[in-house]
């Protein structure tokens, strides 16, 4: 079964809109893990928009699944990461000023630079996820520099899959296959629902683990968060090589 993390960076921005504590960030996590959440990722940005750069060390004591902290390598963010070592980093190559992300790593161009990273991040036995774009030299080049795994952009996926299904997964596809040749995990996110969540993970082998938080919390709206992660868990119980039935929408738990 692919795992689920889900990504509370939204919920940080509706408790930022009035400032105070409401909704109090630590028992939504705490909450989302008790629903059946297998991890809690954030992403904090330099304009600490939503995830405040002080939300971290209080999350790191009380996340008792996995803690998955994702975000542009700089200093300030490395700092952060080091004096609160989570389970996993996953390192996206975002602008300061980035709405959300939109591309992964050329891990060839900056090799250097990455290897140098996760060198830094392994001597707090953090594990590393490089964040790519599904294309098998982006994959190597993850793995040459030392990652643990790859996150595969999922945008240009969810854009395409109500158009062509087959055609916006094959890329996934074979960037999963290149993956499991050598030997580094794979993880996923950015756009995946309940619409396409559970094709994309019967289509993309080894599929470790997926990172939802927009459409996680946006169904939240309409089907409280209880019922939501439950049903995100199960578009998760699949087998790459189905018969890629579309995951649709439904209720109860």
């Amino acid at each position: 079964m692919v795992r689920l993390s889900v990504n509370i960076n939204k919920v940080a921005l509706l408790r930022n809109a009035r400032g105070g504590n409401l909704p109090n960030l630590v028992q939504v996590a705490q909450d989302c893990e008790a629903f059946g959440a297998q991890g809690i990722t954030v992403h904090p940005r330099p304009d600490q928009r939503h995830i405040r750069f002080d939300d971290v060390p209080a999350l790191r004591e009380i996340v008792t699944t996995e803690f998955n902290i994702e975000g542009n390598p700089t200093t300030e963010f490395l700092h952060l990461v080091l004096a609160n070592p989570p389970h996993q980093c996953t390192l996206v190559p975002d602008a300061t000023a980035q709405l959300t992300s939109d591309h992964g790593w050329d891990t060839v161009t900056h090799a250097h630079f990455l290897r140098e990273v996760i060198a830094a991040l392994h001597v707090k036995n953090i594990r590393v996820s490089v964040f790519v774009d599904p294309d098998p030299r982006m994959v190597e080049g993850a793995k040459a520099a030392g990652a643990d795994r790859i996150e595969l952009y999922t945008g240009p996926f969810a854009h395409d899959f109500m158009a062509n299904p087959a055609a916006a997964v094959a890329r996934y596809t074979a960037a999963a296959r290149e993956a499991e040749k050598i030997g580094i995990g794979v993880n996923a996110g950015h756009d995946l629902n309940l619409d396409n969540l559970k094709y994309f993970c019967e289509h993309c082998p080894g599929l470790l683990e997926v990172s939802i938080g927009h459409a996680l919390i946006s169904d939240a709206l309409y089907y409280g968060l209880a019922n939501t992660i439950g049903m995100y868990r199960r578009q998760l119980v699949c087998g790459f090589g189905g018969l890629g039935v579309w995951g649709f929408r439904g209720l109860g738990v």
